[in-house]
């Protein structure tokens, strides 16, 4: 609509000044309406109503810090550029404890011989590990 033509009018093409007054023009304020008369309007806009889902009792939920054997592969010369790790016999040492890492986790490859020092891992990760010649030594933490 072309709001230039009404520069000057008293109400702007919205017929009597009596017209646009409350919310009834527009069908209520904020989420009215929303299973009724605007009900495409709260579906485009995500509205919900009710409770969904459920949340977990706290004492079951644990935040498991997790690194993946990719990442570790990947990071190793960067590891040992900074110290972190070390090289013995052929093969990368590292702790993942020190980072504060719970588990490893085993996606991607492993292309180096690396030996991983971490509380828990998975089974797949201890198999691409010792596949690649590495060795994944559990700790008690």
């Amino acid at each position: 609509m072309n709001i230039k033509k009404f520069r000057g009018s008293r109400t702007c093409g919205g017929g009597t000044h009596k017209n646009r007054r409350g919310a009834g023009n527009r069908g209520g304020r904020g989420k009215c309406g929303a299973g009724k008369h605007h009900a495409t309007r709260a579906l485009l806009r995500g509205y919900t109503y009710g409770k969904h889902g459920f949340t977990r009792p706290q004492k079951v939920v644990s935040n498991t810090s997790i690194v993946n054997v990719h990442e570790l592969d990947s990071m190793a010369p960067k590891l040992l550029r900074e110290g972190v790790a070390q090289e013995k016999d052929g093969a990368i040492h590292i702790d993942v404890g020190e980072f504060g890492i719970d588990k490893v986790l085993g996606t991607g490859s492993v292309s180096r011989r690396l030996v991983i020092s971490a509380p828990a891992f998975s089974a797949s990760a201890i198999t691409k590990i010792e596949n690649a010649g590495g060795t994944a030594i559990p700790t008690n933490a």
